[in-house]
């Protein structure tokens, strides 16, 4: 085979490793990045818990006042009673008093109704409380088991980057960056083999008189679809 597509290919399988070693550096960060995100959620909803009992209090602190201001109300209109000539007079003043004492028993069912709804999200703050507690320290020792893990994968990393640039050396300029650049705008792969006439990056026939070249094992060629570098290797060669 082609010496300079020999050196490619070991560049390839070098820089293929190193990816696999970016992306499980990457799924232990999203994995970590997930249950930090979980936790914020969690932690926006007991905040908003709390905002709910808060304006609950308020509302239940205004319907207290109110009723009292009316239990003033119908106190007045009854001593009022005695001081009345009329039978109209007296039917008005009834009607205010019996007005006030229904509006006063109304605000004391919803200071009631209230009063439940924030025992219950109470209860309910308390056993997040409990959650996020837990939820924290479990990310606490996550974060630093995942740091840990990182620090472990990225040392194997920089052995294979070392390795990486010690074959990069064995290519010339122009055919290195020409195989970065490949890398870069055809997800990873740069140098591809040739089966059958097709080529196993695009899975394109390509000519015929070019596959032919090729069979040889002395040349390499672009592909005239993906532009990656085509090369033949027999398949019970790559499979030893």
């Amino acid at each position: 085979m082609n010496e300079e597509i020999v050196q490619l290919t070991l560049l390839q399988v070098i820089d293929h490793e190193i990816d696999g070693i970016d992306s499980k550096i990457q799924r232990e960060q999203e994995a970590l990045e997930g249950r930090s995100v979980d936790l914020a959620e969690r932690e926006a909803t007991f905040a908003k818990l709390e905002e709910k009992i808060e304006n609950l209090e308020k509302e239940r602190r205004t319907l207290e006042m109110e009723a009292a201001d009316e239990m003033v109300h119908v106190k007045d209109r009854q001593s009022k009673m005695m001081q009345v000539q009329t039978g109209r007079e007296q039917a008005a003043l009834l009607k205010e008093i019996e007005d006030g004492k229904k509006g006063v028993k109304e605000k004391e069912e919803k200071i009631v109704t209230i009063m439940e709804d924030v025992e219950q999200l109470t209860a309910e703050i308390e056993e997040l409380k409990n959650l996020l507690k837990g939820e924290t320290e479990l990310l606490q020792e996550e974060t630093e088991k995942v740091k840990k893990s990182i620090e472990k994968i990225t040392k194997g990393k920089k052995t294979k980057v070392r390795k990486r640039d010690a074959q990069a050396k064995n290519l010339k300029a122009p055919l290195l960056k020409k195989y970065d650049t490949l890398r870069k705008h055809r997800n990873g792969l740069a140098v591809v083999n040739v089966l059958q006439g097709v080529c196993q990056g695009c899975f394109m026939a390509i000519p015929p008189q070019r596959y032919n070249v090729l069979l040889r094992g002395d040349e390499y060629f672009d592909c005239p679809t993906c532009q990656r570098i085509m090369y033949h290797q027999p398949l019970e060669e790559t499979e030893k």
